[in-house]
């Protein structure tokens, strides 16, 4: 039988879909002219149809159409029937496109949080030089800086929130939030700022850094207390080696300037409590960004909501503990008014009015301000993209390049000198407990039943 086709394609109207053939009951009328194959001695008889063309009609739809136009050629012949339209389209959209675009995502996602924490560790090894820098003309006026950052931060987060909430990035959701955590955060931060300032103009620039990493096991000492979270056994030695690193280096000497052990224990211990209290901040601050994911329609809440109104709750409090602050620093209370004025005068820069040591004023503490409020953002940003561990990680990362910078011969703090042995083990010690802490082979912060 001679046979040819030609094929019709119907365009998109139609779903890729086999077509059944009609199933026929045999009856009288259509049993079919051919005999069965007869004996060798029997000659067959044969009807033969002979036909110029016969046409075949295939509807053929936008997907499994291949590129030649014939499917048939794309199956073995082992092969069984095609998979359906549903095994390539979830909607309009293929499974094999979304799978490509979730893992974009992921690798977009993953570089944001590279990025942010790159940026993230600069700002922090500036604000940490900066920090002793700044106090150099203001060692004096250690609460007059802390004042001065304070409403800094007020005025410069809550301009940026009122542009944010007329672009419609910060919503009235977002703003009409239980104010008590706030609270707590102002109070926090106000205790950290003003115990920091006092203890981090008695000591010794490359110590501060040191003392800093506390920061690392406090917070997951508040985690484990307050969000339940439990830790791998590599996240603890971590942080034990951490421990050791920071006793280690207050042991030790730093030098030719001046040293934990002569500043005093006391002061060690302020800047460790400081260091306590930030602790317990950027755990709340996590609270509220886990709070705000459940219960806002947006699914998070903008963090300068968070840096505004805690940072105004914050100079609230410094106002209230003026008598406490005042006192704790050695001025009566009486002469405060005094001091906030000579102070002032010295970060202008005033000459004739006060003695003279306020050499790099404004500059020194203005730009700490500047890079210090850039670093607060810049690691609420990370902790709120990834995890407090990460942002505290970042952070913590910047310490050696931070104690490299202070044997440097900056200017303002005098002739650097070689750290001693014990500090340089003690520094060995530490890295070593945050790269111990940092291995894992998920994520960090994550809880363990």
């Amino acid at each position: 039988m001679t046979s040819c086709y030609h094929r019709l394609t119907a365009g998109q109207t139609l779903p890729n879909i086999p077509v059944q053939p009609p199933k026929i009951k045999p009856t009288a009328s259509n049993i079919p002219l051919i005999p069965p194959r007869p004996c060798m001695n029997q000659r067959p008889v044969r009807i033969v149809l002979r036909l110029r063309k016969c046409w075949r009609v295939e509807a053929v739809g936008p997907v499994g159409r291949s590129e030649s136009g014939d499917g048939a050629k794309k199956a073995g012949p082992g092969a069984g029937p095609g998979p359906g339209p549903c095994s390539y389209l979830v909607g309009n959209q293929r499974v094999g496109d979304r799978t490509v675009e979730t893992g974009r995502r992921e690798r977009n996602r993953a570089v944001e949080v590279v990025v942010a924490a790159g940026v993230t560790v600069v700002l922090g090894v500036g604000n940490r030089v900066l920090y002793k820098l700044a106090l150099v003309p203001l060692k004096h006026y250690p609460f007059f800086l802390a004042q001065l950052a304070t409403f800094g931060y007020v005025l410069v987060y809550f301009s940026i929130l009122y542009l944010r909430y007329h672009a419609g990035i910060v919503t009235d959701e977002m703003l009409s939030m239980p104010k008590a955590p706030f609270l707590a955060v102002g109070l926090l931060e106000a205790l950290a700022a003003a115990t920091g300032m006092a203890a981090g103009a008695i000591l010794s620039g490359a110590s501060i850094p040191i003392l800093s990493q506390t920061f690392l096991v406090w917070q997951i000492l508040l985690s484990i207390i307050f969000l339940g979270r439990r830790y791998r056994v590599n996240q603890l030695v971590g942080c034990f080696l951490v421990a050791v690193g920071v006793i280690i280096t207050v042991a030790s000497g730093s030098g030719s300037g001046f040293s934990l052990k002569e500043a005093g224990i006391f002061w060690s211990l302020l800047m460790i409590v400081s260091f306590l209290l930030q602790a317990a901040d950027t755990v709340l601050k996590e609270v509220i960004f886990l709070n705000a994911a459940e219960r806002l329609e947006c699914g998070s809440v903008d963090l300068f909501v968070v840096n505004s109104y805690g940072s105004a709750f914050q100079a609230l409090f410094i106002c209230l503990l003026l008598p406490f602050l005042s006192k704790l620093w050695g001025i009566p209370f009486s002469q405060l008014p005094n001091y906030l004025k000579d102070g002032a005068a010295c970060f202008l820069n005033i000459s004739g009015t006060i003695s003279s040591g306020c050499d790099g004023a404004p500059l020194l503490p203005l730009l700490f301000v500047i890079v210090n409020m850039g670093f607060n953002i810049s690691l609420l940003h990370l902790l709120k993209i990834s995890s407090a561990v990460v942002s505290s990680l970042a952070s913590t990362f910047s310490v050696p390049i931070s104690v490299y910078v202070f044997t440097l011969p900056l200017p303002y703090l005098g002739v650097a000198s070689s750290l001693p042995t014990g500090f340089v083990a003690g520094a060995v010690v530490l890295v070593l407990g945050l790269l111990v802490y940092a291995w894992s082979p998920s994520g960090s912060s994550s809880a363990l039943a």
